[in-house]
């Protein structure tokens, strides 16, 4: 029998659980190029001169604009990858109090998300469910890309530059300022910086599409990853994990708005393990950084070096003014144990 030390909490299930599941799987369709792997953001299924990429995601965090969320973040693991968008099924989940007006939002705002990057709804469920307190939304997006232009995230190499888009935590603290604004307020939290938060969601936002494809135009990467649930650690270590190498990252170098910062003293959160949509992370040959970072500059997206990629034996490091260091690993999501602490 279980004791509550063998309860799970929410959020991603531990790596090592997930690593297990994973390795029951057995592929015997030699199609799938690209299955279900830690750190890939999405699969690729082999059509001939294209790959059709594959990726699924729920939405569990968020309440407010359920939907926004859900195009966007799965958008993004198709992205990556070097490709297109381009269609989408949904499941949605209601609890029995549900008003019609508001599935018709969530709907509404599942829509508009898709209109603003071109994807089209081919189908999906919805439910009324007395299992759930609140709505769950479940996106599978697909898209297609040309095989010489496919980007993986194992693909990082030794003597690569990592790069960083927008900064960390924008996703987290959106959903923090939305969700959580009386917390915030009792700790200090100005309200003009908590309507700012709020806003993260559009500005900088949670879509790296232009991010991408802005990279892909200007010069070739040899891996990406978009920062979802347990934030830069949690993209860092799995991309250094599914790439088979070590990465130092600088914490000076770190874009870190001083919104999210507060929003993180505020709250007790590290924001290296908070929810970071909107944020990409890249690796490529040095020679080839300055002019990706002028690219994204006239697209006004804000991009740094944070660090290097090295041989695995070196293990992942964050390295800091003061010392270098085991960069730090979140069992979960730092959103999540907030939201428990405050709930």
């Amino acid at each position: 029998m279980n004791n509550k030390q063998d309860n799970l909490l929410p959020g991603k299930i531990p790596g090592e659980l997930l690593h297990n599941l994973l390795n029951k799987i057995n592929i015997n369709d030699p199609r799938v190029v690209v299955g279900a792997e830690i750190g890939e953001d999405a699969a690729l299924l082999d059509l001939g001169d294209k790959y059709l990429t594959i990726t699924t995601d729920p939405i569990t965090f968020a309440t407010d604009l359920l939907g926004w969320y859900l195009v966007n973040i799965n958008a993004n693991d198709i992205a990556v990858t070097g490709a297109k968008p381009k269609w989408l099924t949904t499941t949605l989940l209601f609890p029995t109090h549900t008003k019609p007006k508001e599935i018709s939002k969530i709907f509404d705002d599942i829509l508009a998300a898709c209109k603003k990057i071109d994807v089209t709804v081919i189908g999906g469920h919805t439910e009324i469910t007395d299992s759930i307190s609140k709505p769950i939304a479940i996106g599978t997006m697909l898209g297609e890309v040309k095989k010489e232009e496919t980007v993986l995230t194992s693909g990082a190499k030794p003597g690569d530059t990592i790069i960083l888009t927008k900064g960390i935590g924008i996703e987290g603290t959106s959903i923090l300022c939305r969700d959580l604004k009386t917390i915030l307020i009792d700790n200090g939290v100005p309200d003009t910086t908590i309507k700012a938060g709020k806003d993260y969601l559009f500005e900088p936002g949670i879509s790296i599409i232009k991010d991408v494809y802005t990279i892909l135009n200007t010069a070739k990467v040899n891996s990406m990853h978009d920062l979802t649930e347990g934030g830069l650690s949690t993209g860092i270590i799995e991309m250094a994990t599914a790439s088979k190498v070590g990465v130092v990252i600088n914490s000076a170098d770190l874009i870190i708005s001083p919104i999210t910062l507060d929003c993180c003293r505020a709250t007790s959160i590290n924001p290296l393990g908070l929810l970071s949509s909107g944020a990409l992370i890249a690796t490529l040959n040095p020679s080839n950084v300055n002019n990706v970072i002028a690219a994204l500059s006239k697209e006004n997206i804000l991009c740094k070096k944070i660090g290097y990629v090295t041989e695995k034996e070196s293990g992942i490091l964050l390295n800091s003014p003061k010392e270098t260091i085991e960069f730090p690993r979140f069992n979960r999501d730092e959103l999540a144990r907030c939201f428990d602490m405050f709930n």
